[in-house]
């Protein structure tokens, strides 16, 4: 599949899919053998939280203690060991979301130096490598960049959610923001442009195509957004279900009710941790497709390449 080629709002969204149905296997393969440790351990240390959240929310307010006598009690029974889980899952977590949100960057990246062809795992982690010093640099002036974006960002939301119309702007808004950043690591990592060169980079190309592109994401971040969320509700409605039951018909025993409630608890964290990163990648395949699109637009380097090539053949 060629990613240099001019797109519009349709083709962004056929041409995602398109790419997963021909290199999703070898894509996710690599995905999860990178991300694999970290995720494996941020599914534990998710385990802990949700145990943590069970015994105290669901086992406190089932056997009619106050929830905040509870949760005090739990909590200075267990403070070291939840502050020295919480000091882990912030730090692993910090790696893990840097390294997920880099790897369709660079695999795209290796995507289009191979022409299409298979690389493999080694040749992924020495682009990580490589560009250490880089990612470090993308992350504080990203953070320092986004300080006064994000103010600008929740004014005009705020704005825009006095009205209906206007609310439903807020995921154009925020697919906008999303693609700025990520084409500018992407063109970052193109070793050609300095950091703040490329955020410049980045904005040109946005304007170029900002409704098709921004809206594209914007629309993909929503239907990301529903799916997890309809899946994060449901150990929520087997809650109040088990709840009111217990209450009404004398149901299973609190002992009984907690053991469910674990269960489907982890269940569910389970695949909405699973479906999330998943979801997730999808959307930073879009952001990177729409990179190429909009890059080819600008400088038309696919055009200029086969006019290379045929003046070679002669």
């Amino acid at each position: 599949m060629q990613l240099y080629k001019s797109r519009g709002f349709s083709d962004f969204f056929q041409d995602t899919f398109a790419f997963i149905n021909q290199n999703g296997k070898h894509f996710f393969k690599h995905y999860f053998i990178i991300n694999g440790v970290f995720l494996l351990i941020l599914i534990g240390i998710g385990y802990l939280f949700t145990k943590f959240y069970t015994n105290v929310v669901f086992g406190g307010f089932l056997g009619g203690n106050q929830s905040t006598t509870v949760l005090d009690n739990y909590i200075n029974d267990h403070l070291g060991l939840f502050i020295a889980i919480m000091f882990i899952f912030i730090f692993v977590a910090i790696i893990a979301a840097m390294v997920s949100y880099v790897f369709p960057a660079i695999y795209l990246k290796l995507y289009v130096a191979h022409d299409g062809y298979p690389f493999n795992t080694a040749q992924i982690i020495n682009v990580y490598k490589q560009n250490i010093g880089k990612l470090i640099i993308y992350l504080i002036c990203s953070m320092l960049l986004g300080i006064p974006l994000l103010i600008v960002f929740f004014v005009v939301a705020f704005i825009l959610a006095i009205t209906i119309i206007g609310l439903l702007a807020i995921p154009l808004l925020f697919g906008a923001f999303m693609l700025f950043y990520i084409m500018t690591l992407m063109e970052y990592l193109e070793h050609k442009r300095g950091i703040w060169e490329s955020f410049r980079y980045s904005w040109e190309l946005l304007k170029s195509k900002f409704w098709a592109a921004a809206g594209c994401v914007g629309l993909f971040y929503l239907i990301s957004y529903i799916i997890q969320n309809v899946i994060n509700i449901i150990p929520y409605l087997f809650g109040m279900a088990s709840l009111f039951t217990t209450i009404e018909t004398g149901g299973p025993g609190n002992d009984e009710l907690d053991t469910t409630m674990t269960i489907i608890l982890l269940a569910v964290f389970f695949l909405s941790f699973l479906v999330s990163a998943f979801l997730n990648t999808i959307v930073q395949l879009n952001q990177g497709i729409i990179f190429y699109s909009l890059k080819e637009d600008l400088e038309n380097i696919n055009a200029k390449s086969i006019i290379d090539q045929i003046g070679s053949g002669e």
